[in-house]
């Protein structure tokens, strides 16, 4: 009786061990609505200029995009780290530069399109301002990001407009 006991308590841990195994949290379609954005990526200006070259991974059980950004003068680099919020129902990109930047952004995919932006913030002229970048994934796989600045909910400033291009190995 005991042997058939310890039989039946090795073969439910050994399930729920396979079971933890196989769960994955951030498999659901809502965790790869930013998958568009993934792979290795030269960013081209509107000019044709090479703006720098961008990879983007998954990593962390599908639970994290991670982008890594180098300008074409080698001068700036940057990482960001995209996830899908199941709190708030939101993605969130919180984004670092070797020059002390940073943006936190919120938003949603819309279509072919996601949209994020950041809080609002006061400049130092007292205006009220907020980031909102804008990847669209366009029909031949390249995905244009357009990064716009608006002051006092009406003046908008560009400031990046790159279209990415997979890189061809």
């Amino acid at each position: 009786m005991m042997r058939l006991f310890v039989s039946f308590l090795i073969c439910l841990a050994t399930l729920s061990i396979q079971a933890q195994g196989n769960t994955c949290n951030c498999c659901s379609e809502k965790y790869s609505e930013f998958d568009f954005w993934i792979g290795e990526w030269t960013v081209i200006n509107p000019d044709g200029s090479q703006a720098g070259t961008n990879t983007i991974t998954k990593s962390q059980n599908n639970c994290l995009l991670q982008e890594n950004w180098k300008s074409a003068n080698g001068k700036v680099t940057g990482t960001s780290n995209n996830f899908y919020n199941y709190k708030t129902g939101q993605w969130e990109q919180i984004w670092i530069d070797n020059l002390g930047g940073s943006l936190h952004l919120k938003g949603n995919r819309e279509g072919d399109k996601m949209i994020m932006r950041t809080d609002d913030e006061t400049n130092k002229k007292g205006d009220t301002i907020y980031h909102r970048i804008t990847w669209t994934l366009n029909k031949d796989g390249s995905v244009h990001q357009f990064w716009e600045t608006i002051t006092n909910n009406k003046d908008i400033t560009v400031a990046f407009d790159g279209l990415y291009r997979k890189n061809v190995n």
